[in-house]
């Protein structure tokens, strides 16, 4: 029995391309936010107008949810090389953008409920102040919005670390480890999702309620703005939702769904004599997925040769290879 085993360190970091740029506009957009909403309380109260008061609170709690986008992007890149985050921490924007789609839940229900009563119980509304406001808030959100719009072109590099243990017990099986670095085209970046739709779903209840008060002030509908706040918060729900369920995919290690990446593998190891016995491959990072596989054939090569089959899988980052002599 013989066995020969050799390792070289390396580091996991799985941020997306577009980490550290999408950092900066979240906290300009979080700046732009903050300044309308101060504003906006501030005219509110000495002016003695309820609207510019409400609305700015109304601000603040999307500041506050791209809050919890932007930390996530600065703990993500200064514990990107802690070794106590075995994958790295390219999920922690999975993680941020979850918590940010509970938010946007709340918000919606939120709004509803106070739809709801307003319903049953109205109340006058100044039009030409209010709309005023609604204009304001709409041209904020829009400049948010452009900024925060994700374009998504990073220039890819690629860098490999390998470390490799080879075994021969009997039938002979070999494991090795493939780390490859490398920053991704157009990699969906939860974290970014979040944010971008925070600012447009505060965009689309600013549209809704200019719709709804100009209507109002013309026929005098007073009915049509909880209406439209119904209507919007239906919309943020669905938004939060669609959220939830992409952000909950790549937490609890989903097969993923953008193209088929555990296909693209089968297709590059398995032949009439070397087949896949078992394959995990989930999301490490915008980008990045990591992938298990277990190889069984019965004429075995090294593991840098089947390594050497998935290198041009650029979106798989790090890959653990296990072969098995298999009898015939």
């Amino acid at each position: 029995m013989s066995a020969q085993t050799e390792r070289l360190e390396h580091d996991h970091v799985f941020l997306g391309a577009d980490h550290d740029r999408h950092a900066r506009r979240v906290w300009l957009v979080i700046a732009l936010t903050g300044a309308m909403m101060v504003a906006e309380i501030v005219a509110g109260t000495y002016y003695g107008s309820m609207a510019l008061v409400a609305d700015g609170w109304h601000m603040s709690t999307h500041a506050s949810a791209m809050l919890i986008s932007a930390v996530a992007y600065v703990y993500a890149r200064r514990q990107a090389h802690n070794p106590r985050f075995t994958f790295g921490t390219g999920k922690l924007g999975d993680l941020a953008g979850f918590a940010s789609a509970i938010v946007l839940a709340l918000i919606a229900l939120l709004m509803a409920w106070e739809s709801v009563l307003r319903l049953a119980h109205p109340v006058q509304i100044g039009f030409s102040q209010a709309i005023g406001v609604a204009v304001a808030g709409l041209l904020v959100n829009l400049a948010s919005a452009w900024l925060l719009k994700s374009e998504h072109h990073g220039h890819g590099h690629r860098h490999r670390h390998e470390h490799g243990h080879d075994h021969s017990h009997g039938q002979g099986d070999d494991q090795s480890h493939n780390h490859a670095g490398h920053h991704a085209h157009h990699a969906p970046d939860n974290n970014m999702r979040a944010a971008y739709v925070h600012v447009v779903a505060d965009a689309l209840t600013s549209v809704l309620a200019i719709a709804a008060l100009v209507l109002g002030s013309l026929y005098g509908w007073l009915w049509l703005d909880p209406l439209m706040g119904i209507v919007g918060g239906l919309i943020i729900a669905q938004w939060s939702w669609s959220l939830m369920r992409s952000a909950g995919a790549v937490l609890l290690d989903t097969v993923p769904d953008s193209g088929d990446l555990p296909g693209e593998i089968r297709a590059a190891i398995e032949t009439d004599r070397a087949r896949i016995t078992d394959l995990h491959v989930w999301q490490v990072g915008p980008g990045h997925h990591a992938a298990i596989v277990a190889v069984a054939t019965s004429e075995p090569h090294g593991p840098s040769f089947y390594k050497s089959k998935l290198s041009a899988l650029a979106r798989l980052s790090h890959v653990t290879v296990e072969v098995t002599k298999a009898a015939g």
